[in-house]
């Protein structure tokens, strides 16, 4: 099951792909130069490392979007999303943002030029067992409203 079902509801995956980009830029830059390397909570990420998370997760997903079509009963590789996080410091919130936007774009073309029945080319997850290719999409979508809900949540106590 879909861990990001929930903040997608029945909203289409596409369109939410497709806005997460500018989203998440304009609430970037609501919370502003002073706000955006202080954590959202204790023990949370900043909104610049959310950024970061967001570019590496979309890194992911490209590769993954990929290799579910190239080949037939593919296993996603999981990775540990604080281990990938240690570099961050490195990482300005305007790069995270410029490197998301651009693969994003990259997979949405991807994903534009797919004939309707790759949608449910089946992918398997090791901790949620196969799902279609659509499932990848809605995962992705999910996971952007999750952090930009969050981000939102931030930028209201600034």
């Amino acid at each position: 099951m879909n861990p990001y079902a929930a903040p997608l509801g029945d909203r289409d995956p596409l369109a939410v792909i497709a806005a997460s980009p500018a989203q998440l830029a304009a609430v970037i830059q609501a919370l502003g130069p002073q706000r955006v390397d202080q954590p959202i909570a204790p023990g949370k990420w900043s909104p610049r490392q959310m950024a970061c998370h967001l570019a590496d997760c979309e890194i992911a997903f490209s590769f993954r979007l990929r290799q579910a079509l190239a080949e037939d009963h593919h296993v996603i590789q999981p990775f540990d999303q604080d281990k990938w996080a240690r570099p961050y410091a490195a990482y300005t919130a305007g790069a995270a943002l410029e490197l998301y936007g651009a693969l994003r774009a990259w997979n949405r073309a991807l994903v534009a030029s797919l004939p309707p029945q790759a949608m449910s080319k089946t992918v398997t997850h090791p901790e949620r067992g196969d799902m279609p290719f659509r499932e990848l999409l809605e995962t992705m979508a999910g996971h952007d409203l999750h952090h930009l809900a969050q981000l939102e949540n931030a930028a209201k106590t600034v």
